[in-house]
């Protein structure tokens, strides 16, 4: 595979850029050699530097549902580029795909939008605060949600710790406002309650942690979850920055049939343009500047062209067939994967809701937990990654990441990219 330019792009990156990237993990330091530079993406297939095509199951990380540069969303973006790109004041594209989330998420009367998933939860944090009156947030081991100071922590030993920070820079009171629990574990919950109930003003927690292995929950502990916050006066915050509109044409806390206080959203949203939001009540949200006292603000909050992205896609999803396609795609990747493993009798687990999928490769069975995903199966997907590189299929520079279907992908694609996968972790077995 020729990667001569990619290989020089890169030292010219590294030359500006801290690891050569402008976020972390695409430096291919979890699996090794030289991260690709890319230079356009079509359809289901990105396109580097030296001509090379691969078939994307990254997804710029999750946004692009629709695929790469999809017709009716270029269509929608370049006429509102032609209008002007931001404004720093209200236009209609916000009121519009506000409209449209709020009627997807149900529960909520209001939204906010931000520019990432991290202000959408630094934002819902602040709020689930400035509601309640109180200071801690507990949240769970394994589980991100951005990098945002007080929430960049891990847990300690024991059932449930203060937090410390898993990353230099943030000044131990800061993580000690954020208290940290393993997941899958009410016990470990409750015990927390018990002794710090009156001071936590939320429990955060991915409806579907996806940032560590997709860590499928069981309903009871959301459930659980969402008893013991009305119990003592704590808000339930589910962060679907990631998971959200790729599970259920709603959110995932809705196959769970667990509403949330807060919910923050992110990435389809906003079609592969920077967009998030956070959607709660309207009592709560009045809390928001400038009704309330809770101080968010944003230049680049809600501008035109992200909000024109989001909108369209939404549209491409939910009002042209877009849905049904992509769990048509889901299902026949799913079907052929399982019956593959199952021939092939390997040790190797299989996840998979919706248009979001993840194999574990050192594991008897699916974790729901971070501390099941070991060190040995991590190796081995790295060998796996470099392998599929070489046959022009494009996941994710981690093994702790999940892989994303869209709707651009055509039957025989999907078909050729399940033998190609199936084939490979054999090899990789062998």
């Amino acid at each position: 595979m020729e990667s001569r330019q990619s290989e020089q792009l890169f030292k010219e990156a590294l030359e500006v850029m801290p690891g050569g990237v402008n976020s972390p993990v695409r430096a291919f330091k979890s699996v090794g050699g030289t991260p690709i530079t890319f230079r356009r993406g079509e359809g289901a297939w990105l396109e580097d530097w030296d001509g090379n095509r691969y078939l994307d199951f990254c997804g710029s990380w999750g946004p692009l549902v629709a695929g790469h540069a999809h017709p009716y969303v270029r269509d929608r973006i370049e006429k509102a580029l032609a209008d002007g790109w931001t404004f720093g004041a209200p236009h209609r594209s916000e009121t519009l795909l506000a409209r449209k989330v709020l009627e997807r998420v149900g529960f909520a009367e209001k939204i906010r939008f931000v520019n990432s998933g991290t202000e959408a939860v630094m934002t819902a944090v602040r709020l689930a605060r400035g509601v309640t009156n109180r200071p801690y947030v507990v949240k769970f081991d394994g589980c991100y949600h951005g990098h945002l100071d007080s929430m960049l922590v891990n847990a300690g030993s024991g059932l449930a710790t203060f937090g410390a920070s898993s990353s230099a820079g943030v000044p131990a009171e800061i993580a000690a406002t954020t208290l940290v629990a393993p997941l899958d574990d009410e016990n470990a919950v409750t015990e927390l309650f018990k002794k710090q109930g009156d001071k936590i003003a939320a429990v955060a927690l991915e409806t579907i942690p996806a940032n560590n292995g997709l860590l499928y929950q069981r309903p009871e502990f959301l459930r659980f979850l969402r008893d013991i916050t009305r119990k003592h006066g704590a808000l339930l915050l589910l962060d679907e920055v990631l998971v959200g509109l790729r599970v259920h044409p709603g959110f995932a806390f809705q196959q769970y049939d667990v509403t949330p206080d807060i919910v923050t959203l992110g990435k389809v949203i906003g079609g592969g343009f920077p967009a998030a939001a956070l959607a709660a009540s309207a009592q709560i949200m009045e809390h928001l500047a400038p009704n309330g006292p809770v101080y968010q603000a944003g230049t680049l909050s809600g501008n035109p062209i992200a909000m024109t992205a989001g909108l369209a896609t939404l549209e491409v999803l939910f009002d042209q067939g877009g849905w049904d396609r992509l769990m048509a795609v889901a299902d026949r990747f799913q079907s052929g994967i399982e019956k593959g493993l199952a021939y092939l009798k390997l040790p190797v687990q299989y996840i998979q809701t919706g248009a979001l999928f993840w194999f574990s490769f050192d594991s008897e069975a699916l974790p729901r937990t971070s501390a099941a995903i070991g060190k040995p199966g991590i190796a081995r997907y790295a060998k796996v990654h470099k392998s599929l590189l070489e046959k022009k299929i494009y996941f994710a520079p981690s093994g702790y990441e999940v892989g994303f279907l869209n709707i651009a992908m055509s039957d025989d694609e999907v078909d050729w990219a399940v033998s190609t996968i199936l084939e490979t972790i054999r090899e990789c077995y062998g």
